[in-house]
């Protein structure tokens, strides 16, 4: 395998904020609290002392929720650490995408995974524990129900509402049969479609299913899961949930940092709502809204006064899902984590979170981002290199890249730049003598002069085009190559699925990635099999 780090500045499928924040650029260092630097965790670790982690409820909600799973040695090792006080995490989250969903999944958490080792390798006095959240609670149904395999989109159809991972696994049954026939009957396509039907079958809800199979995934490496969907955490975060609800203090805090956030030159991740809270019933996640005193719960016949509402928070904490604006509060109120790893739009987020940090009195975490990766499999570079291209090439514009491809492969030259000077040149001395004997002529001589440039223009791109055309067999290459690595001229890891290179790798697969993927180099890994 041959890898390469090429330089955040040099992907332009990032946002500039994500550039910004990877490249440490000077206008966000002041909307974080710690560098990504691995000197930098010994202050963490010391801030993160401080929090009120219930370690008891913890462990006891991770050990229940195990067991309907297979777990390893590993990762009960992990659990019961998680009762030490010199015991921290370090998280990543994701919604339960249907079978994984894109790549990049599966590199949040190798990425989580080899953070901890990192850790531990550093800090022997203390302990790390990867953590992987499910975010079952979302009910964005269209972001988590589809997957790319082999260019063609497998999409579950389920008419349920309300949490994702609440949904009923009946309807899977269709999606399992349509994934199966794609993947073959290859030895390692059996092992896949055993694999997904295991984590299918039998399972009350997605999030169960979606927990199984990352665990099957990833429990030799001692990930641990944790579905945050828990009455017993949620009862740990009563005081937080009536604090924001009663008092809704979110919207101001969240709302100053993003004017803060625009004066530096990047625009607002999340909008921020007066309560970011929903409500939870079965089949339903419905938002909550203040109206003249009275807490009523959208799209239905529900409605609290301010005592009332209060006395359901305590009662029935589980009923309370926070947003994107609470979530990153929750999460770091049940774990002793001490650092996020997440992608360019997840990072922009929390970089809108610190003084509410602040407010409610738990330690912001440090912000790393995740590992983005183009993996290039023997097939298709062997296709690379026999047409000429280097993969950096890709990254641009496919029209400029074929351009590019003619202009370095004909033997004719296609360029008239040096007419055109000529041309301009003439005309700039006709327009001189034409001005010498009546001044309006200047005018129009220049306006005939443009049309002859936008002429030779014309015939430029013709001959092009007629040059393309003996190169067509190429050029169709380069765009299949193209579509292949950066679909719809984005990057591999939003759309593709592990599976495609799981057929081809097994589990060496996710060896390969393990050896490369390390979160706080960075720089965007380009690992090709040559």
């Amino acid at each position: 395998m041959k890898i390469e780090i090429l330089p955040f500045d040099q992907v332009p499928q990032f946002s500039n904020r994500d550039k910004a924040y990877a490249l440490e650029d000077e206008r966000l260092k002041p909307f974080y609290k710690y560098r990504a630097d691995i000197s930098e965790f010994e202050r963490v670790i010391k801030d993160k002392k401080s929090d009120p982690v219930n370690r008891e409820v913890l462990v006891e909600t991770l050990k229940s929720q195990y067991e309907i799973l297979n777990v390893s040695s590993a990762t009960m090792a992990n659990i019961e650490k998680l009762a030490d006080t010199n015991t921290f995490t370090v998280t990543t989250a994701h919604q339960p995408s249907l079978f994984t969903g894109p790549l990049y999944y599966i590199y949040k958490i190798i990425s989580t995974i080899n953070l901890s080792r990192t850790l531990n390798e550093q800090y022997t006095d203390f302990q790390f524990v990867p953590i992987f959240i499910t975010g079952g609670e979302d009910h964005d149904f269209e972001e988590a129900n589809h997957f790319q395999l082999f260019g063609k989109r497998v999409e579950w159809l389920n008419e349920e509402g309300g949490p994702v991972g609440m949904m009923s696994t009946d309807s899977l049954k269709i999606v399992l049969e349509q994934t199966k026939e794609i993947l073959g009957d290859s030895p390692k396509a059996k092992e896949l479609s055993a694999l997904l039907e295991s984590s299918v079958n039998n399972k009350s809800n997605y999030s169960e299913a979606t927990r199984y199979l990352t665990n099957e995934l990833f429990k030799e490496d001692g990930l641990v899961i944790l579905d945050t969907n828990d009455k017993r955490l949620k009862q740990l975060f009563i005081p937080y949930i009536e604090k924001e609800i009663l008092e809704q203090p979110s919207k101001s805090l969240v709302e100053a940092t993003v004017k803060q956030l625009e004066k530096a030159g990047f625009s607002e991740q999340a909008y921020p709502r007066e309560i970011n809270f929903f409500y939870l019933q079965p089949g339903k996640r419905s938002r909550i809204v203040e109206e003249n005193g009275e807490f009523k719960i959208l799209d239905t016949d529900i409605s609290f006064s301010a005592k009332s509402i209060k006395e359901e928070i305590h009662q029935h904490p589980e009923r309370f899902s926070p947003n994107v604006v609470m979530r990153p509060i929750y999460q770091e109120l049940v774990l002793p984590n001490l650092a996020y790893i997440g992608g360019g739009g997840e990072l922009a987020y929390w970089l809108e979170r610190q003084s509410q940090f602040a407010h409610f009195g738990l330690n912001y975490p440090m912000l790393i981002r995740r590992n983005s990766v183009l993996f290039i499999d023997k097939g298709t570079q062997k296709r690379l290199d026999k047409i000429g291209l280097s993969i950096h090439q890709l990254f641009g514009d496919i029209e400029a890249l074929i351009k590019e491809y003619v202009q370095e492969h004909t033997e004719n030259e296609l360029s008239l730049i040096a007419e055109k000077e000529q041309l301009q040149a003439i005309f700039n001395a006709i327009e001189e003598k034409a001005g010498k004997i009546d001044p309006t002529l200047i005018k129009a001589t220049a306006a005939e002069g443009a049309r002859q440039l936008n002429s030779l223009q014309q015939l430029e791109g013709k001959l092009m085009r007629a040059e393309k055309q003996r190169h067509d067999t190429a050029i169709n290459q380069v765009r299949k190559l193209k579509d292949k690595l950066f679909p719809s001229n984005g990057l591999q890891e939003r759309s593709d699925n592990f599976m495609g290179f799981y057929l081809k790798y097994g589990k060496s697969f996710f060896d390969i990635l393990k050896d490369h993927l390390h979160p706080l180099k960075k720089g965007f890994v380009i690992i090709s099999d040559q």
